[in-house]
This record gives C-alpha cells, sequence and structure tokens, in this order.
C-alpha cells in the first residue's frame, strides 16, 4: 500500500541524485496473467555529490520483488529494505551493477500508468512517474540512462513488438512466442520509456531530412482502423519539414513510430522515437472526424514531434521544470498551427482557451507559478499553468527579443544542453545571452503566480500634439504569495485616428539608430512598450488627434487589461482595428459590457436593450468590408460568437448561473432576430462545393456557415429548426452533422430525438464518434439534462474505465454545461462527487481532473457554497482517497499539507 500520510516535495530542497544509472538492460516477459520485469542497471555514484556514502534508495509501486542481485550475487533479506515505494540496498560500492526481478499485473492496471493492458495488447505510460510501475529505478527525470530493451509475447495475439530506439535483433522463441530486442542510442530519462506489444495494423512511409537521410516513419492503429491514419501521417510529414525550415532541426532517429490506443490518460506522449498516442488525435476520416478534430490532430502531432528536441534532447531536471519543455513545445506547436492556417484566428482560439482554463486556475484555489514551488503528487501539476502560460511566457520573450535573436536563442540553448537535463533559467539565461536583452526581471514569471492586471489611463494635449498613457501594473494576491513583485509585461499597441488608420508612433526618447530588440521601429505602427514598474508613462509625440489606443495587440502578455472603453470607441476598433485580435478583442468587450449589463437590468426586472452600433458591428463583419461578405470567413465566425458562460462567470462577485444564462441567450436570439436576412443570406452563400476538404479556407467556410446556422435556430422558428435537421440527414462530412446536431441538441423539438437516435445507429461502431455523441447531450441547456446525463452512464455507450468516455459525458457536462451543473439545488454538485469518488478508486489521474470543476465554487452565492462545500467534503472523508484527488479538494477547501 502507498503511504498513507504523503508528503509535500519542495523546488527549494532539489539535489542532484546520489547515484546515476548510465545504462538499464530490461527483459519483460508477458503473459495472460501477469508480467515479469527483469531489469539490469549499471550504477555509479555521483561524483559531483558529497559525501559519497549513503544507501541506494529505487522508486517502486506495486512491485511484486521477487529476486535482487548485487554484482552478481543474490542478496539476503537483511541485506535490503522494501517498502509501499521504495528499494533500499544500505551498503553498495561506488560503481555496481544490480539486477531485480519482479511481477506486475497490467490487466489489472485500471490506473493506465506504467505497463498496462488494452484490448489490442499491452502499452505504456511513464510520465510523469510511471516507470517505477514497471520495474525498480531511481524515477526522477535528471536520472538519464541508455536502454536496451527485449520484449516476449505471443506471436498469433501480440504480433508488434516494439520500443524506443533502433530494433537490432528479433526471433522466435517456441511455444507460439517471440521476442524483440530495442536498443536506444541517446540516453533518456525514465519517463520517456515506451514499449507496445499488440495486434494492429500499420500505415508505413518515409521522409527525406534536409541533410538527405532516408527515415523511415510508422503508424499503428488498431485493426480495421487504417484508412483513418493517412491525415496523421501527412501531419507528420508537415512537422518535420516545418521545424527544419523554421527551427533546423532535423530528426535524429532512422525511424519514428507513433502508436493509437484507446484507452490513454492524456492526449499524447512523445516517448523517444515511439510516441504513443490517444487514438482521438491521430484517427481521422471526412464522415468521422470535423475540421476542429482535423486541426488537433494537426498540432498534436506536431507537439509530439517537436519534443523530440524540446523535451527529448534537451530535458527537465526536475518537474518543477516541466514548462520548460511543455511550455516551450506548445509554444512551437502555436506557431506551426498560425503558419498552418489562419494565424489570427489560432490566435484569437489559443486566447480563449487560456481564459477559460488558464485565467481562472490563477485566481483558484490550484493558482500556481508556471514554475512550482510545491508540489504533493506531480500529476496535477500538468496544467494550463504550465502548458498554456508556459507558452505565453516564451511568446513573451519572443516579443521582446524579436524573431531573429529567438531563433540565435534556440540555437545557442541546443549547444549548450544537448543531452542535458536543465531548468527554465538555462533557457532563459541563452535567450539572454543570444539577444542582449536583460531578463532578469522578466524571470518573475516563472516564480509568481497570478493574472496581472494592467490599468491604463491617457491624456492628449492637442495643443503640443502629445499622447500620454499611464500604465499601473498590480498582480492580485495568490495561495502562499499575498505581495507580488513587478513583472517585466510586454505591451504592444497601436494608435487609430478618427477614420480608423494607425497612427506612426513616435515615442518620446526614441532612438531610431537603436531602436531596443523586439519593439517596432520608430514611426511603426505597432510598437511594444516594456512595463517593468508600478507605475510608468509614456508619451507618444505628433499625434494629430486624440486617438482610439489599440492596447495588448495579439494579446502580447497574459494579463487582463483595464481601460474605460467607451461603446463608440469599441465599434470603432471592431471596425477599423488592423490587428485582427483586437477587432475580436473589442467585439467580445462589447458583448461582455451588454451582458453583465442585461445581469443587472433582468434583477430590475428589466428587458436587456442591445445599441444599434453593437447589431451594426455584427451586421459588418457578416457583409465584410466592401459587402460582399467577410474576407477571412473563419476569423468572422470567431467574432460574431459570444462569449461563453464560464467567462461572463469570471467577470462577476457573485456568480448567478441562472441570469447569465438567460442574458446570454437573450443576446444571441435578439441578434438572430434583427440580422436573420443576413445569416440567412451567409448561410447560403457559404456553402462549400465539391467533395470534402479540411482545408483552412473550407474549414473556414464552413465555420461560419454553421454559426449563421445556430444564430438562426435561437429564433426558434421551426423552419430554422427544420434547416439544422436537414443539414444534419444531408452532410457529406462531420463538421455540419455535428453542428446540425448540437444545434437540435438544445431545443425540445421533435427533431432533436431523431437525430440523436439516427446517429447513434449510424455510428455506434465508432468509439470516437459515440463521444461526440456523449458530449453534445451532456452540454445541452435543457432542464434534464443531468438527468439525461445519468442515463448516459448506464448505456452500453459509456464505461467509467475509459478516459475518453469520462471526459466525454462527466467532464463535459461539469466544466462545459455551466448552467446545469451548477444548478442551485446542487444536483450538479452531488453528481461529479459520486463520480469522482468511483473514479479515484480507477483512475485517480481522471478523478483528479474532474475534481478540478470544483475550483471556483467560493464565487457562487451562499446555497451553492453550501451545496459545493458538501460535496468537496464528502469526497475529502472518502476512506483510502489517493492523494491526487486528496491534494485538489484539501486546497479547494482552504487546508494545506
Amino acid at each position: 500500500m502507498r503511504d498513507p500520510t504523503p508528503k509535500t516535495v519542495y523546488l527549494k530542497d532539489y539535489t542532484p541524485p546520489p547515484f546515476i544509472v548510465e545504462a538499464i538492460d530490461l527483459d519483460i516477459d508477458l503473459r495472460d496473467d501477469h508480467a515479469r520485469v527483469r531489469s539490469r542497471l549499471a550504477i555509479r555514484r555521483n561524483p559531483n555529490m558529497r559525501p559519497s556514502t549513503g544507501p541506494l534508495v529505487l522508486d517502486g509501486d506495486e512491485l511484486a520483488l521477487e529476486s535482487v542481485k548485487l554484482n552478481g550475487r543474490p542478496l539476503a533479506q537483511d541485506e535490503y529494505r522494501l517498502d509501499a515505494q521504495r528499494l533500499i540496498i544500505p551498503q553498495t560500492p561506488d560503481a555496481l551493477a544490480l539486477e531485480t526481478v519482479v511481477r506486475i499485473h497490467p490487466h489489472q492496471n485500471t490506473q493506465l500508468m506504467g505497463l498496462y493492458a488494452s484490448k489490442d495488447g499491452f502499452f505504456t505510460q511513464c510520465e510523469p512517474e510511471g516507470f517505477r510501475r514497471i520495474t525498480f529505478f531511481i524515477d526522477r527525470p535528471d536520472v538519464m540512462a541508455r536502454y536496451t530493451t527485449t520484449i516476449h509475447a505471443d506471436k498469433a495475439r501480440y504480433p508488434y513488438l516494439l520500443s524506443n530506439g533502433n530494433l537490432i535483433a528479433q526471433g522466435d522463441e517456441g511455444s507460439g512466442r517471440h521476442w524483440a530486442r530495442w536498443e536506444d542510442p541517446f540516453p533518456k530519462p525514465s519517463y520517456l520509456f515506451a514499449m507496445v506489444a499488440a495486434k494492429l495494423d500499420r500505415l508505413e512511409d518515409t521522409f527525406i531530412t534536409r541533410s538527405g537521410k532516408r527515415a523511415r516513419l510508422q503508424i499503428y492503429v488498431e485493426p480495421g482502423k487504417l484508412d483513418q491514419a493517412g491525415f496523421a501521417m501527412q501531419a507528420l510529414k508537415k512537422a518535420m519539414k516545418w521545424d527544419e525550415d523554421v527551427f533546423g532541426l532535423e530528426l535524429d532517429l532512422d525511424q519514428y513510430m507513433i502508436v493509437a490506443v484507446g484507452d490513454f490518460n492524456m492526449g499524447a506522449m512523445e516517448n523517444k522515437g515511439l510516441n504513443i498516442f490517444n487514438t482521438k488525435y491521430v484517427l481521422a476520416r471526412p464522415d468521422i472526424a470535423t475540421d476542429l478534430d482535423f486541426q488537433h490532430i494537426d498540432r498534436v502531432v506536431a507537439h509530439e514531434y517537436f519534443h523530440n528536441w524540446t523535451g527529448n534532447r534537451v530535458t527537465c531536471r526536475d518537474w518543477f521544470q516541466l514548462s520548460l519543455k511543455e511550455g516551450l513545445t506548445v509554444f512551437r506547436e502555436q506557431e506551426f498551427g498560425a503558419d498552418m492556417y489562419s494565424r489570427p484566428v489560432q490566435r484569437i482560439c489559443e486566447v480563449r482557451h487560456l481564459r477559460a482554463t488558464q485565467f481562472p486556475e490563477d485566481a483558484g484555489p490550484m493558482a500556481h507559478p508556471v514554475r512550482p514551488q510545491s508540489y504533493m503528487e506531480i500529476s496535477n501539476f500538468y496544467t494550463a499553468t504550465v502548458y498554456e502560460k508556459g507558452a505565453e511566457v516564451v511568446r513573451m520573450i519572443h516579443t521582446l527579443i524579436g524573431k531573429e535573436n529567438f531563433r540565435k536563442g534556440m540555437d545557442l540553448y541546443f549547444r549548450r544542453h544537448d543531452g542535458q537535463a536543465v531548468t527554465c533559467d538555462d533557457f532563459v539565461q541563452a535567450m539572454q545571452d543570444a539577444s542582449g536583452v536583460d531578463l532578469t526581471q522578466f524571470k518573475r514569471w516563472y516564480d509568481q503566480a497570478g493574472t496581472p492586471v494592467l490599468d491604463v489611463s491617457d491624456h492628449y494635449d492637442p495643443t503640443t500634439q502629445r499622447y500620454t498613457l499611464t500604465v499601473k501594473q498590480s498582480c492580485p494576491p495568490t495561495p502562499g504569495q499575498p505581495e507580488k513583485l513587478p513583472f517585466h509585461i510586454p505591451l504592444a499597441l497601436g494608435l487609430l485616428d478618427r477614420d480608423g488608420q494607425d497612427i506612426p508612433l513616435w515615442l518620446e526618447g526614441d532612438d531610431a539608430a537603436h531602436p531596443p530588440a523586439g519593439d517596432g521601429a520608430p514611426g511603426s505602427t505597432t510598437r511594444v512598450l516594456s512595463v517593468t514598474q508600478p507605475e510608468q508613462t509614456f508619451t507618444f509625440l505628433r499625434v494629430p488627434a486624440k486617438p482610439v489606443p489599440s492596447l495588448l495587440r495579439g494579446f502580447s502578455a497574459p494579463v487582463h487589461v483595464r481601460y474605460p472603453y467607451s461603446d463608440q470607441a469599441l465599434a470603432h476598433l471592431m471596425a477599423h482595428d488592423s490587428d485582427p485580435f483586437n477587432r475580436w478583442e473589442a467585439g467580445q468587450r462589447m458583448a461582455t459590457d451588454l451582458i453583465l449589463k442585461g445581469i443587472a437590468e433582468l434583477k430590475a426586472g428589466r428587458d436587456l436593450v442591445v445599441p444599434e452600433s453593437f447589431v451594426g458591428a455584427m451586421a459588418r463583419l457578416l457583409k465584410g468590408d466592401e459587402g460582399y461578405g467577410p474576407r477571412d470567413p473563419a476569423f468572422a465566425a470567431e467574432a460574431l460568437s459570444l462569449p461563453d458562460e464560464n467567462f461572463i462567470a469570471e467577470q462577476m462577485e457573485v456568480v448567478d448561473p441562472d441570469a447569465i444564462h438567460a442574458v446570454r441567450t437573450r443576446l444571441a436570439r435578439i441578434l438572430a432576430e434583427h440580422l436573420r436576412d443576413e445569416f440567412s443570406h451567409a448561410y447560403r452563400a457559404h456553402a462549400v462545393p465539391g467533395p470534402y476538404s479540411p482545408d483552412a479556407a473550407s474549414a473556414g467556410k464552413r465555420a461560419l456557415r454553421n454559426r449563421c446556422l445556430a444564430y438562426l435556430a435561437e429564433t426558434q422558428d421551426p423552419q430554422a429548426l427544420r434547416l439544422a435537421f436537414v443539414q444534419f440527414e444531408t452532410a457529406d462530412n462531420m463538421t455540419d452533422a455535428m453542428a446540425a446536431l448540437s444545434i437540435l441538441t438544445h431545443f425540445d423539438c421533435p427533431e432533436r430525438e431523431q437525430a440523436l437516435e439516427a446517429f447513434y445507429a449510424r455510428w455506434k461502431d465508432e468509439p470516437l464518434v459515440v463521444d461526440k455523441w456523449l458530449r453534445v447531450q451532456a452540454t445541452s441547456r435543457l432542464p434534464d439534462t443531468l438527468e439525461k446525463v445519468k442515463r448516459l452512464t448506464e448505456h452500453p455507450a459509456f464505461s467509467i474505465k475509459n478516459p475518453n468516455k469520462v471526459y466525454s459525458l462527466i467532464g463535459a457536462f461539469s466544466t462545459g454545461n455551466h448552467v446545469r451543473f451548477h444548478a442551485a439545488d446542487g444536483a450538479g454538485y452531488q453528481f461529479l462527487a459520486d463520480q469522482v469518488i468511483i473514479l479515484d478508486k480507477l483512475n485517480p489521474q481522471v478523478a483528479a481532473r474532474l475534481a478540478r470543476a470544483f475550483d471556483r465554487w467560493r464565487k457562487f452565492d451562499g446555497g451553492r457554497q453550501a451545496h459545493a462545500r458538501a460535496a468537496l467534503e464528502r469526497i475529502r472523508d472518502t476512506a483510502g482517497l489517493s492523494k491526487d484527488v486528496a491534494e485538489i479538494v484539501t486546497k479547494a477547501l482552504g487546508g494545506s499539507f
């Protein structure tokens, strides 16, 4: 059993490993009811550690030890100690060979960490601490060894035996069994180990690297799914080419493999040369995958491939440095996505996701810096802060030092640290040394939690034509950090004149001969201000009339900006801003203000009043600048969307889910009624002729068309609902079919049940499509949704042991259905608590992720708070609760460890 009183781990306590593992030889014998793992470790004491005495301590979890040998000699039981999580050998020489044999039970491994069984075979997941569930090892990222792996299994049932590196030998061993031996030429930490023994179908291709090397590419999928693997293969080749072109990074292996498995806790894993993926990020075909699915596959395949350098060749020293690899690789993935699709739309989607997930995290009980200072269970820190905010930190460096210097910094980073386990400071130092820009203060982004706030005021002097901006920065308290030092914040901005034209920007003190690195040159129309003090003033010269400021262009920093925009100023930005992100942002601000005012009006018994300027701005988005339709339909689709209910909730002191839902729905209906003709025309005009293609232009047209259909349905006109049903029935692609089905699930109409029944009947044998069917029902705004979700937990399509099913139904309801999850009677909270308790016994990592839906319970009214507290306390008091879930609920309740 695990330690019932697990300890908190602190960054300040880091010390290098007392022992180094130079090589590991694994022999894994897979049987029907167990696996026997023999491990031979070449170990030596770390010469950099003093004193050079002390026991050898190896990590282990749920391992049945059968034998242990030191330098070939079996150890007696009094020569080692064994507890639930460690194997301790008190006396060892400075250099030794250690051999252990353990028995494990992959078929009983519902945690899906370590070595586990799925329907097609055996798979592994070792990040962050899963390798200790396979064999005894010093399971930490800064212990990097060379791996040789031999796998034995039944040949008919498990024809493919895979591991990291190169296949160096294979053969039959009698009784219908076979073996394969793999050797990885690169030292790696244990979290990057991977092994697969399975019956799968294989797609093969080749890629010629820029140096002329021919690399063999292989994608393995479950039998019968080979026709769904082609897009992922093309995505891999695009990512390889892009990384060569943009960062000069070439594949360092002769072979690169991807394996898709349906039972997987995460999205994908970057194990060296053998990526293991959740099937949802590999399998795609036009009739079963949406445009968004194709984009996700593109980006996730790229993300895991990019890890080959930013994560594998250079890895993190300890888990506190997780963003060293994840934040940097997310940034690289984002840049890849921007180059493959619409850069403005990709940026909007990234910021929307950041605000929906990371900003609330920064304001809640699990707030932590990009580089956390402590953790109880590291699996709980695979968070939006580490990934998405971490990427924003990298993007800010890119903004501050400029694209050219950033590339120089990346080159220097690899030259210095290839083959090493390093820290976030090492990365920033490379950027500083390559660019000459002092990033000392900037590093506070890694160590301070919370979302900074910029309060901006301005003054214009028409006599001198001077325009002055005053910027005050602050950051609210977060757990363990009541006060914050000033951040170094890049504030990108422009100024618009009364005609909507950008004004050339001349800052007082400009030195045209030596502009700051990364800053727009004097006279350009976008400048980056370095906000480093609690209060700063910036003065612009030669401004002919009072401008409208376009602040935080491109979302240049993950901050809140407070500036007293009028409705007219926002409409001006929405119509004219040359920065697409800020055009979108102006519309979101207008809509948010309208909804918040509407909530106040609702409480006073008055109806929502929508100004003509807002309706007109939305009409211009549909018509485009010339009146013939928008130039970028994908951007128009995003700009026409209203802020979601979770985002609105974060803007309120005390959240009223029912009022948010009522006013937001009312606003959508008013827009639909005022612009019915425009929506109808755009719906017809953006039909995509010919065979389906997931290319960016076609996807953009479908996005706008389906946004228009959703607005038309808000009128609740039977003809509009019938139009949605006709689209559902006649769609030749999953994007249009799912859009129509999603719309219908919100309305109590006959077409709703017809569509749901027809969809399931057609796709019940495609698990990923069934996940979509579960999700649309879980996110329906109809009052009986919770009861429907409860019934679906008993449906044959659902399995609580499969993470994809859990996230699609229970996760979608608790995080994607704001009004129904936060019902005033607390039924949503009670339901989620029930599911977390059940899941905690099966898969604590998934249970902990679900429990995060309670993070913001204190923002609600007293009644809802009482229900949420009761649910959290019930989870907390459950006997045998995992440390994964215990950490989440205890922090949510305000406790400490």
